[in-house]
Parts: structure tokens; C-alpha cells; sequence
């Protein structure tokens, strides 16, 4: 589990990395231009990623024993929300670079051994849940900002990667949140690229498959995209899903966040 943890920090900040030196370039009309999150504008994805980086920081600080301002997430959210696109975007760098450098320091011990109270949760999750729910949702929003300015741009590779090692482990819980396994008749076993998908009264990514009933034809980014509802016209040319079920079908099971 070390090494996913160190695999986990390390495409955090690849992925803050390559996003803010494009967020650094932007105008204030490629703030507000439509991303690739629904109803969303380029400046409101920052702005998530902003505050949830905010709010994260907090409860990694905490379980990490800094003393950190009791501001509740409700007033955290209300006050990125009256930002300005501007504002937005410069939050975004200050407070994910500030969660970044928190992250990065925790030593190999906190690494392993952590738990962290996310709050909405039954029980404390270990340090690795906390950073790869993070992940996810960074590697999408991440996409959601840079398809608004290249069209075929997709999921980083990497984080791709890490995100479904992580769905096939420590955060195959979430697989069950994102997915309606009911909108299908009848069970079915999915390969994808170096995993499988088990669709039955839930959903698991699994390690590998012995006889799937379909496969899906395509990067292990997009996949990750399908989990999150982000793989839909324009951005799923060259997608396809052969055997027992169709992409329309699996779309359906993931209509996305």
C-alpha cells in the first residue's frame, strides 16, 4: 500500500502542476468559457477544486495534529461562491499548492498509519482513501478545464492508472456510489484495459477477469471518464464496447457527478 500512497501524492502533483501553468495563462473569458462539467464554467471547476482543497488540507492537518480554524464547509463553499472567476482561479493555485506541500510532507509513518475524519463518512478512512478520492476527482475536473480549450484532450495516463488500481482496492466502495447497476437486465463482466468491471446487483473493478462477457475497446483514461459520466459525445470517438452490453448501456450505469 506504500507505493500506491507514494503513486497517489506523486500524480496529485503532476496533475497541479500541468493544470496551473494553464490556469496561469487564462483570461478572464477563458475563465468563464463552458468546461467539460455540466453547467459548470472553467472558473466554477477551479473553484470546486479550490475549496476541496481547502476543506481536505483542514482534515489532513488535523488527523496529522496541527491546529487548524474550525470553519465549516457550508461557509467555505459560500465564500469561494461569491468569488470572482478571478479569484476563483487564484484560490485554486494558493490553496492546492498549500495542500499540496502538506501532503508531500507527511512522513513515511503518517503515510501508512493515518486516518483521516472526512465528515461525511461513517468512521475515519485511511490517509491513502482521503488522497486517492482526491485524485479522482482532480484527474476529472483537471479534464474538465482543459477540453474546454483542446477538444481531444483526455485523462491523464497516469492518473488514470492509479485512479483504477485504487477503484480495484482501498476505494472500491466508490464504485457503488457513482453506479445504478439496475439499469441493466442482467449481469455482465467487463474487461478494460488491465482490470475488469463486475456489473450484478453492484459494481466492483476487480484485477482481472477470467472469461468477460464484453470488453471495452479503449484507454485506460476513458474509462475512467465512463466511471464519471465524462465519456459522451464529442469526447468519445474511438470508444466502443463489444459483447454482452453496448456503451450506451454502461454509460447508463455511470450517469456521472
Amino acid at each position: 500500500m506504500s507505493q500506491l500512497v507514494d503513486r497517489t501524492v506523486a500524480a496529485l502533483r503532476s496533475e497541479y502542476d500541468v493544470l496551473a501553468g494553464l490556469v496561469r495563462t487564462l483570461t478572464d473569458d477563458q475563465l468563464a468559457a463552458a468546461s467539460g462539467a455540466d453547467e459548470w464554467t472553467v472558473a466554477q471547476v477551479l473553484s470546486h477544486l479550490g475549496s476541496g482543497a481547502e476543506i481536505s488540507r483542514g482534515a489532513i492537518g488535523r488527523a496529522a495534529g496541527e491546529t487548524v480554524a474550525d470553519e465549516d464547509n457550508q461557509t467555505i463553499w459560500a465564500r469561494w461562491d461569491g468569488s470572482t472567476p478571478r479569484a476563483q482561479a487564484e484560490g485554486f493555485l494558493e490553496h492546492t499548492g498549500r495542500w499540496l506541500d502538506l501532503v508531500e510532507g507527511l512522513t513515511p509513518e503518517q503515510r501508512s498509519s493515518l486516518t483521516v475524519d472526512l465528515g461525511f463518512l461513517p468512521e475515519p478512512v485511511p490517509v491513502l482513501v482521503s488522497l486517492g478520492m482526491r485524485l479522482s476527482e482532480v484527474a476529472n475536473h483537471s479534464w474538465d478545464v482543459r477540453v474546454a480549450f483542446e477538444p481531444d484532450a483526455g485523462v491523464d495516463a497516469t492518473s488514470a492508472q492509479v485512479v483504477v488500481d485504487l477503484l480495484a482496492g482501498p476505494l472500491g466502495f466508490m464504485v457503488g456510489f457513482l453506479a445504478k447497476p439496475a439499469e441493466l437486465a442482467d449481469p455482465v463482466s467487463v474487461a478494460i484495459p488491465g482490470a475488469g468491471l463486475v456489473i450484478d446487483d453492484g459494481v466492483t473493478v476487480v484485477d482481472h477477469l477470467e472469461s468477460p462477457s464484453a470488453t471495452f475497446d479503449g484507454p485506460v483514461e476513458a474509462f475512467v471518464r465512463l466511471i464519471s459520466g465524462r465519456l459522451k459525445a464529442p469526447y468519445d470517438k474511438g470508444v466502443t464496447v463489444e459483447g454482452a452490453v453496448t456503451l450506451d448501456d454502461l454509460r447508463r450505469v455511470f450517469p456521472g457527478f
